[in-house]
C-alpha cells in the first residue's frame, strides 16, 4: 500500500500551479499603468494536464548537473516549472489609449478565484496529512 497516493501528489501540482498563476496576475497588477503592456495569463487547467503527464511519464531525466531542460532552463520538470512555460500573452482584452491591455478589475477578481483556491487546495493537502499522522499515531 503507497502511503502518498495521487491525491496528495496532485494536490501539491495545484498549489505549485496556482503559485504561477498567482505570481503572473501579480504581475499585471504590477504593470497595469505601464504603456504598452500586455498581459500574461495561464491556463490553469491546461498547466496541471501537463504537469501531470511530465509525472506520470518521467519525461526527461538529468544525468549530469549540467544538462539543460526542454525550454533551454533547468531541467525542472516540476509542476511550477511547467506552469511557467505555458504563460502566454492574454487574450480577449482591449487595449487602452496607451497600449496596456490589463484589466484591472478582471485581474483583481483573478486574484481573488485564485487565492481561494490555492487556500482550499492547501487545506485539503493538511487534512491528507492529518489523516496519515493520525494513522501513524496509531490512531490514538
Amino acid at each position: 500500500m503507497k502511503i502518498f497516493d495521487a491525491t496528495l501528489k496532485t494536490l501539491e501540482q495545484a498549489l505549485d500551479v496556482r503559485l504561477v498563476e498567482q505570481n503572473v496576475l501579480a504581475g499585471n497588477v504590477a504593470n497595469a499603468d505601464t504603456p504598452g503592456y500586455k498581459p500574461k495569463e495561464l491556463d490553469f487547467g491546461d498547466a496541471m494536464k501537463a504537469a501531470h503527464a511530465a509525472a506520470s511519464a518521467d519525461i526527461m531525466a538529468a544525468t549530469a548537473p549540467g544538462h539543460m531542460g526542454p525550454n533551454g532552463g533547468s531541467t525542472g520538470t516540476g509542476a511550477g516549472d511547467i506552469a511557467t512555460s505555458m504563460i502566454v500573452e492574454g487574450r480577449g482584452t482591449s487595449a487602452s489609449f496607451d497600449g496596456n491591455a490589463v484589466d484591472l478589475d478582471r485581474t483583481m477578481a483573478g486574484m481573488a478565484e485564485n487565492g481561494l483556491q490555492y487556500g482550499a487546495s492547501a487545506k485539503a493537502a493538511g487534512k491528507k496529512l492529518a489523516i496519515l499522522r493520525y494513522a501513524v499515531d496509531g490512531g490514538g
